[in-house]
């Protein structure tokens, strides 16, 4: 591990011109810290004791952010925007899954043996298709609806979208029309659920999904999912796996804004670990 110059120089916050007090450290400092941590599965305190350590290692003339300005900080952070590497088109992937709040109650609860309804947070996400990068994320209560953040994760995203690919959760109309509205030319592949039936209007005016539900009843879903390119749904799913494996299936933040930041966060260094360990492939034959 390093630290580069550029970083050295901005690990320090700029003078404040505004009245309140001055803060000592950046928030690219603040950042970095909340990310080692993140990735090493360290609480805050162990978070300090780490980047501490590796400033000395380095020799390096830089303040330690403790663990309480670490916690004060996550709950105003501005974590840069998710940006893919790649160009063009976009065929995003939405999925959504479940993180479990941990904290003491899981202790009390193996402690004293009491059951208790476990809470948990939703993970909603967005993933290039391409690249297997994510590009959006948004994080709510288990309550809220999968469709109902389409809006959400697509404002999050710069490039324009050639496909929306999501499953049968999705299959509703304002899904249609928050994809319509932003990117009119966008595919919607979304599988129609059980007993669906066309609109009314589809002898004269097809949506796009008569056309999915015309093809599956003449050839049948499995043939449907190849032509259509459903079947690249999988990788949103092996990213909310890698998620779970590599940050944990649990959220560590006990409030709103600080677990939209440790979730931005734990995207950021997800995609930053694909650069390095992504396979080239070469057809040789």
């Amino acid at each position: 591990m390093w630290f580069t110059d550029e970083v050295v120089q901005a690990w320090r916050a700029e003078p404040r011109t505004t009245p309140g007090g001055q803060p000592h450290y950046s928030a690219l400092a603040i950042t970095t810290a909340l990310t080692m941590g993140m990735v090493f599965g360290l609480a805050l305190r162990q978070t300090e004791r780490l980047i501490g350590s590796i400033i000395g290692l380095l020799g390096l003339d830089l303040a330690v952010p403790d663990h309480s300005t670490l916690s004060r900080r996550a709950r105003t952070l501005e974590v840069p925007p998710l940006r893919r590497a790649g160009t063009g088109p976009l065929h995003l992937l939405v999925d959504s899954t479940g993180l479990k709040l941990g904290g003491a109650g899981e202790w009390l609860a193996e402690k004293h043996g009491t059951s208790r309804r476990r809470s948990w947070r939703k993970l909603h996400i967005g993933v290039d298709a391409d690249s297997g990068e994510i590009v959006a994320v948004e994080v709510t209560r288990r309550d809220i609806d999968d469709a109902a953040m389409t809006g959400g994760l697509l404002d999050q995203i710069a490039d324009p979208v050639a496909s929306f690919i999501a499953d049968g959760s999705y299959d509703q109309d304002q899904v249609s029309q928050a994809v319509a509205e932003r990117h009119p030319d966008a595919a919607v592949i979304v599988p129609p659920r059980a007993g669906a039936v066309a609109s009314a209007s589809a002898e004269t005016a097809p949506t796009q999904r008569d056309h999915h539900l015309g093809m599956i009843v003449k050839r049948g879903r499995m043939a449907w999912q190849k032509a259509s390119g459903y079947n690249l749904r999988a990788k949103v799913e092996a990213t909310i796996g890698r998620y779970k494996r590599v940050i944990g299936d649990a959220l560590r933040s006990r409030t709103d804004q600080t677990e939209a930041t440790e979730v931005a966060i734990a995207a950021t260094a997800l995609n930053r670990m694909l650069v390095p360990v992504r396979p080239n492939y070469v057809r040789i034959a």
